[in-house]
């Protein structure tokens, strides 16, 4: 543990988990507390996640991200509990997230204000709680939607609200927004998610392990090397073992591909709806390339399965590592020129410039990480902070702005862009040598977590086996801290920028209701 890391007087023994990650147990007493302490000492809650460990005995757990550390938080609750201690007054995006514990598990967060159901709809009964050990009542299960979910209204003269959703034009997923407007301007967002609830979480119970990483890398189709590494770091720090440099390596750079893959469409789509069909063509045109690569050396075009326990599912030869960076070279050449084009379109800037804000200190008060907090000025980067393998080898620089606007959020993105390409060939120049598959024996009971900086921010996911199966997994995305922050970043703005606006944090609807 770094030496700067203290934590709160509250946390009982801690116990590394592996590199700089901390487990320990919290009492009931100073769950509160402990938060209330690791908030003012500048950490961020990464996620709160309800577990049934049996017939009426459950566990909360929250992840805490320090700049040097990450504490991992349990409280066992007293058996037949019915309620337990809210954070969403200390950490405003826990709310949610205790939301949805009581739909889930049924545990009533006491303290939070916001009593409705949250991925909930009618689906299911309000009496049958799915993360519950015991049969799932099929009889009682339909595919209804929420017909009276009690939005909050914004009263004033000339005020009207306008509902867009859940259904959008083009082929995106499926999220209500409801508006409150005076004429075009936007007064007041609130969004309605959980449409494409899947119940990934009890899908998970009772699964071999390897039959769980190919559930975990189809959790959020975008980010499937980020979930995939995260769901298999958790199982070998469960096994204990330490992967050679090359496979660390190869991990690595399929993340950045992935990184790379996604900034370049939201470029693109960006551009498109700030009106510049030209940055799309551009841009989706460098993405099929790179696509189309993905697939010819690593298998597969959005990089699906690379990632196996123990290792990756391909290797590079000399001459594939020599064909990257040939390609990355070419990337970077015709995107600087692209950068410097779009950076002086005045229709363009016009569009980006100051629209959507969220300054740096309402970032700060919301604990946004990820891309879009770098953008308002959040140096949060899990491969620069914790400088996990293979990052401590080949090290990461920050791409960060101040402004905080849909012109932060581009510009970070064409930023991380080229720095992820320069150190592909940074490590492609000097991959190590080695095996790309290692031996990763389970033991049949056990508990762990893996964290990874995928391109939207950290992804994590925590997992427990019993007799060697799976009994609890809990995968992250970090759109849960981010959703409610797009809700203030429209405020002010009209509603046609919306679009642009959202498009800018580009959350995921899937990796968030699960």
């Amino acid at each position: 543990m770094n030496q700067e890391t203290v934590f709160p007087a509250g946390v009982g023994a801690t116990f590394s988990l592996g590199g700089s990650l901390f487990s320990a147990e919290v009492s009931v007493i100073d769950w509160q507390s402990v938060a209330r302490e690791l908030r003012q000492q500048g950490a961020r809650l990464l996620g709160i996640w309800g577990e049934s460990l049996g017939d009426r005995a459950f566990q909360i757990h929250a992840l805490f991200l320090q700049k040097s550390a990450c504490l991992w938080c349990r409280l066992r609750l007293p058996e037949n509990a019915e309620e337990f201690p809210s954070l969403s007054g200390i950490f405003p995006t826990a709310s949610r997230q205790e939301r949805a514990i009581s739909d889930l598990i049924g545990l009533h967060p006491q303290g939070n204000d916001d009593g409705r159901p949250w991925l909930r709809h009618a689906a299911w009964p309000d009496s049958f709680y799915p993360l519950r050990r015991g049969p799932i009542p099929q009889a009682d299960l339909g595919i209804q939607g929420d017909a009276d979910y009690a939005f909050a209204t914004l009263s004033g003269e000339d005020v009207h609200e306008i509902p867009v959703g859940p259904v959008h034009a083009g082929t995106i997923e499926p999220g209500h927004f409801r508006f409150s407007c005076l004429g075009e301007k936007v007064l007041r967002l609130e969004e309605r998610l959980g449409y494409t609830h899947k119940g990934v979480e009890r899908l998970f119970h009772g699964l071999d392990p390897v039959s769980g990483l190919t559930l975990a890398g189809r959790v959020s189709g975008d980010s499937t090397v980020a979930y995939a590494w995260a769901y298999t770091m958790a199982l070998e720090n469960i096994a204990g073992i330490t992967l050679p440099e090359r496979i660390t390596a190869l991990r690595g750079l399929c993340l950045e591909r992935e990184r790379i893959a996604n900034h370049l469409g939201d470029l693109g789509a960006m551009g498109n709806d700030a009106g510049l069909a030209f940055a799309l063509t551009q841009m989706m045109a460098l993405k099929e390339e790179l696509l189309q690569e993905n697939e010819q050396i690593f298998g597969h075009r959005y990089l699906m399965d690379t990632i196996r326990l123990g290792g990756v599912a391909f290797d590079l030869s000399p001459a594939d590592c020599e064909r990257l960076r040939a390609s990355g070279a070419r990337w970077q050449q015709r995107l600087r020129s692209l950068e410097l084009l779009l950076r002086e379109h005045a229709g363009l800037r016009d569009r980006l410039v100051g629209t959507g804000p969220i300054t740096p200190d309402r970032a700060a008060h919301w604990g946004m990480g990820g891309l879009a907090g770098r953008a308002s000025g959040q140096a949060w980067d899990l491969r620069v902070h914790l400088t996990p393998a293979p990052y401590d080898r080949f090290p990461m620089t920050i791409a960060l702005a101040s402004e905080g606007d849909v012109a932060a959020r581009w510009a970070v993105r064409f930023a991380e862009t080229f720095t992820s390409l320069r150190w592909q060939d940074d490590l492609l120049a000097a991959l190590p040598e080695g095996r790309h598959r290692t031996s990763c024996r389970l033991p049949t009971f056990g508990q762990g977590l893996g964290m990874v900086e995928g391109w939207r921010g950290e992804v994590f996911i925590a997992v427990r086996l019993e007799a060697g199966k799976i009994v609890r997994c809990h995968p992250h995305d970090p759109s849960w801290s981010l959703w409610p922050v797009l809700e203030e970043a429209v405020l002010q703005d009209i509603i046609a920028d919306f679009p642009l606006i959202n498009k800018s944090f580009n959350l995921s609807y899937s990796g968030h209701d699960l």
